[in-house]
């Protein structure tokens, strides 16, 4: 008889074990009725061919992939709330379209990444093409570190590549292969368009991360991302103080502002070392947050 109720209960737990793992791993009714299936898409306005059988299959693989990356998914569109209101009036004032705020949110998950090759930013500038665009790399300061110059920067490269291809398609490909790197592939094979080119497989999911990741944000509710405004991450004010003299010591120039060394950091990354050398006839704008701090 023990052994009957001990087997009883063996078996009820098992079941009521499987119900909890079926509920935490069914996906809800709702959202599995959409299949995440895209009838059209496009970038910057250029329609993407989803007609063609592995143009279709490639930006299913980024869907499935990115909307399945919870942690990093959600921690992107978090950042977007407060870096994108930086992003989009730039690219604006340059003529450069809006989708390519989500190139941004490839290269770097709108972080100041460092890759394995030492590319560094938001956009992921290598040094010497850093230098080519204007953004300064020296011992104390990285200005590619710096959102705001480096977007511009980005800005001049990507009109740089339309005036080369007249596809904005192409021009995200070559924001990751380079200009001559396309360019090569589109003589050697005889094609122009981005669809019918055979890439390395880096820059062939490329444009298809971006394309995933503007549908994802754009339509977050629908696979699931879903956020109040106070879980979004705020922009956060701050006022500048213009430096145009050496600071020899960072930590107690930023006390002396009322901050930490810290929030300077945060707030001004471009800073990379303790102390700022300035060149002559040149002024740095530094940022000073004024509210998200314990004040004295």
């Amino acid at each position: 008889m023990k052994k009957t109720y001990k087997k009883i209960a063996l078996i009820v737990g098992v079941v009521a074990l499987s119900a909890g793992f079926y509920q935490f791993t069914t996906v809800d009714k709702n959202a599995s009725e959409t299949n995440f299936y895209i009838k059209n898409a496009d970038f910057c306005g250029e329609r993407v061919p989803l007609e063609i059988i592995d143009v279709r299959e490639r930006l299913d693989r980024e869907m499935m992939v990115n909307i399945n990356l919870h942690s990093a998914t959600s921690l992107i569109i978090k950042r977007a709330n407060r870096h994108f209101v930086d992003i989009e009036p730039i690219l604006k004032r340059n003529g450069i379209p809006n989708d390519f705020k989500y190139l941004c949110v490839i290269e770097s998950a709108l972080t100041n990444a460092t890759s394995t090759a030492g590319a560094k930013g938001f956009w992921q500038f290598m040094p010497e093409t850093a230098k080519e665009y204007n953004l300064e790399v020296s011992s104390t300061v990285d200005e590619r570190y710096d959102v705001i110059k480096a977007t511009e920067a980005a800005c001049v490269y990507l009109k740089r590549a339309y005036a080369k291809f007249g596809s904005w398609t192409l021009v995200a490909a070559a924001y990751n292969r380079g200009i001559a790197g396309v360019e090569r592939q589109q003589i050697a094979q005889g094609v122009t368009d981005y669809y019918d080119l055979y890439l390395t497989e880096e820059t062939s999911r490329y444009v298809f991360r971006i394309l995933a990741l503007k549908e994802i944000m754009t339509n977050a509710d629908k696979y699931g991302y879903v956020f109040g405004k106070d879980e979004l991450y705020q922009p956060v004010k701050t006022k500048t103080v213009a430096v145009n003299s050496n600071i020899d010591d960072l930590q107690k120039w930023a006390l002396d502002q009322g901050i930490n060394y810290k929030l300077l950091k945060l707030y001004n990354p471009w800073l990379i070392d303790t102390s700022l050398i300035v060149p002559q006839n040149k002024t740095y704008n530094i940022q000073i947050p004024t509210e998200g701090f314990k004040r004295k």
